[in-house]
């Protein structure tokens, strides 16, 4: 394997909070699924705004909400470039992927009638599970599933028997959050397309690992959000083919959504500005460009290469412990791992290691249904990412390791 040519601990001075003690131990930080760590150069962006033109955008004269509006739409413009988005106003601004799923569920209630039917992959997050069951219960639609394997992996050949004429919409997420496999999204967007259904892909996973590219996806809707990668909570996108955003019908009414309004009649106004309503997370968005600066400035091939290697490692170093399984062992995956040590409860697994300042997530991770599907309560889940170091993954398997002597 080659190893990577980052400078690790030039890159980890970028993250304050890495610097900080946990119960008394340098932080451990393997929760990356759930949030990464901003960097300096993000935060700087944060504070810059709010100490030199935090102002309201797109409606004032004045000059600190044109120097905001600008830089809000500059922000725009790089998501518009690092995704490969033909138009800017394909990229909608939203708090996350959560709301950016059920915007897109919202709109489709026009489309669909009793019998259509909606597929969903069995290892998505509950964000895209419970906004497709209640576009379902209000329109008549049947929510079908692909299923998977032992290892986590979609079973493709029932993905394709359950395409027919009236599928109409397929969901799936890019990287699983509780097993990190990277799912094969590009042959679920062809099929899907040949059966005549549109496609949403969650890639709140897989942003921070994968450049994923829209045109060469040809995906309808992807959704990120910016916590994953470096940025602010509160913020993410929706992307969306021009065709279907100009189909579906605005998710909020209030200001900045509309053209004209008047007690008889109101006109909405044009994209993206259709599904921006009210006062958006003005900082939040300028803090997610600045985030992908940085993330670009690192580079995804690299940031790729150095993650895959901390995944081996970690994996080969965890699976000498006596009695640990790791669910999910997809050939290809991202740098997750959830595990489990026979008669141990994974939530004090991960008490334990709190209090050695490593910091790993324990719980079904919010993908209930893959917790039942191998029979478990939850799993531990380290989550790695190019901040982190072999060194870390040592520590983590000694924190297993003494909690595993004390619990069994």
């Amino acid at each position: 394997m080659i190893e990577t040519t980052l400078d690790i601990q030039a890159i980890r001075k970028d993250f304050p909070i890495l610097q900080r003690e946990v119960n008394g131990h340098p932080l451990v930080y393997l929760d990356n699924a759930a949030t990464s760590q901003t960097p300096q150069q993000v935060i700087d962006a944060i504070v810059d705004y709010y100490q030199r033109y935090n102002a309201n955008i797109h409606r004032g004269v004045h000059t600190l909400s044109q120097e905001a509006t600008d830089a809000y739409e500059a922000a725009r413009q790089k998501i518009r470039k690092h995704f490969n988005i033909v138009h800017s106003h394909e990229v909608i601004f939203t708090s996350g992927t959560t709301q950016s799923i059920n915007l897109v569920a919202t709109g489709f209630n026009s489309f669909l009638k009793e019998g259509d039917e909606i597929l969903v992959s069995a290892m998505e997050h509950h964000s895209n599970i419970v906004p497709w069951q209640m576009l379902c219960e209000r329109t008549g639609a049947v929510l079908k599933v692909i299923p998977m394997n032992l290892e986590g992996e979609l079973v493709m050949e029932e993905y394709h028997n359950l395409l027919t004429s009236r599928t109409k919409l397929v969901f799936c997420n890019h990287v699983s959050n509780a097993l990190g496999t990277i799912n094969p999204i590009k042959e679920i967007i062809e099929a899907a397309h040949k059966a005549g259904a549109a496609v949403l892909i969650d890639g709140a996973q897989a942003a921070a690992h994968i450049k994923a590219d829209m045109q060469a996806l040809d995906v309808d809707f992807y959704t990120v959000s910016a916590h994953k990668m470096c940025g602010p909570t509160g913020v993410g996108m929706l992307y969306g083919k021009e065709e279907w955003l100009k189909k579906l019908p605005p998710y909020q009414g209030g200001g900045e959504m509309i053209a004209e309004v008047t007690f008889e009649k109101t006109t909405y106004a044009d994209l993206p500005h259709k599904f921006e309503a009210g006062t958006p997370n003005i900082c939040g968005g300028i803090a997610f460009g600045a985030a992908l600066d940085y993330m670009n400035s690192i580079g995804f091939d690299a940031i790729a290469q150095y993650e895959d290697e901390l995944l081996h490692y970690a994996t080969e170093q965890l699976l000498a412990i006596d009695g640990l399984k790791i669910y999910g062992t997809a050939a290809h995956k991202t740098s997750v791992i959830s595990f489990n040590i026979e008669g141990i409860h994974p939530y004090d697994i991960g008490t334990i290691v709190d209090k050695l300042g490593i910091a790993v997530r324990t719980g079904h991770h919010c993908a209930q249904p893959i917790m039942d599907f191998y029979k478990i309560p939850g799993t531990v889940r380290a989550s790695f990412s190019f901040y982190n170091t072999k060194d870390e993954v040592d520590k983590l398997v000694e924190g297993v390791t003494r909690a595993k002597n004390m619990l069994l």
